[in-house]
């Protein structure tokens, strides 16, 4: 296998450049800013993982050449503004790499496995987290941007990372009966819509901690649920749709038995 690559990424970073350029480049592109590109860059990563669940591998090619393309963008930004350029990115990420994987680039033995390698990968975050002398807590460069069900189970593994943590995953499930009666008790003592809001946040973050302790990834677990219910969904609605008619004239009854039957029509 050729390890070169087929096509050089300036090309990329020079269609970027003129699109950039004031003079001859787009308007809506030259009137872009990190913050309005950034709800882009968050968009283009799902539509990566959704071509991925679809093993849609022609979309797959194309969305990580849109999520790419984020990338080269912010990086002509920070060139503009000259903070850095898209071969610091590239630099950054290589020396990055190396460094937390010393058992293929420098010899390093005791890492034959991907769990072990899971296990020296956080370590040499830990060490690098700890040099940033900007960096004044364990749960600083947590982004805050990342979606909510993601962001917990990062805190959470963070804070695991210095012993602040359940001792097993039957003590989490027992949380979460207890935050979910605690939603039942608020709801009927006529709790207001803001602590109601705030007992299922925790009952969300207490589920999401069932799923890092189980070495599940929460945010995947949950794009599959939704999946499976717009699939037995459309299922339901094709069966009413053959008998001329819709959900709305079906009552709860016949939509739940018709929901049963596609599932068990997929086991």
């Amino acid at each position: 296998m050729n390890d070169e690559p087929r096509i050089d990424i300036a090309k990329l970073v020079q269609v970027m450049a003129r699109l950039r350029d004031r003079e001859r480049g787009c308007p809506w592109d030259v009137e872009q800013t990190f913050e309005t590109i950034a709800p882009y860059t968050i968009e283009e990563a799902y539509e990566v993982a959704g071509a991925i669940e679809e093993k849609n591998w022609t979309a797959l090619k194309e969305e990580l050449g849109d999520l790419l393309f984020q990338a080269v963008y912010h990086a002509r930004m920070a060139e503009e503004a000259e903070l850095f350029d898209f071969g610091d990115v590239v630099d950054t990420v290589i020396e990055k790499m190396v460094r937390r994987h010393p058992h293929v680039f420098a010899g390093q033995t005791g890492i034959d496995t991907a769990e072990a390698q899971t296990s020296a990968w956080e370590e040499h975050k830990r060490r690098e987290r700890a040099q940033k002398a900007a960096s004044t807590g364990i749960l600083d460069d947590v982004p805050r941007a990342l979606p909510a069900l993601l962001r917990a189970e990062k805190l959470q593994r963070r804070a695991a990372s210095v012993g602040f943590d359940w001792d097993s995953a039957l003590r989490v499930v027992d949380k979460i009966a207890e935050e979910a009666q605690e939603i039942v008790d608020a709801q009927q003592q006529g709790a207001p819509r803001a602590k109601l809001e705030d007992e299922i946040g925790d009952l969300l973050f207490a589920v999401a901690n069932l799923a890092r302790h189980l070495k599940v990834d929460p945010e995947a677990a949950l794009r599959g649920t939704n999946a499976k219910f717009v699939r037995r969904f459309e299922s339901i609605e094709a069966r009413l749709a053959a008998a001329g008619r819709t959900p709305a004239q079906a009552s709860l009854e016949e939509m739940e038995a018709l929901w049963n039957a596609a599932k068990a029509a997929e086991k």
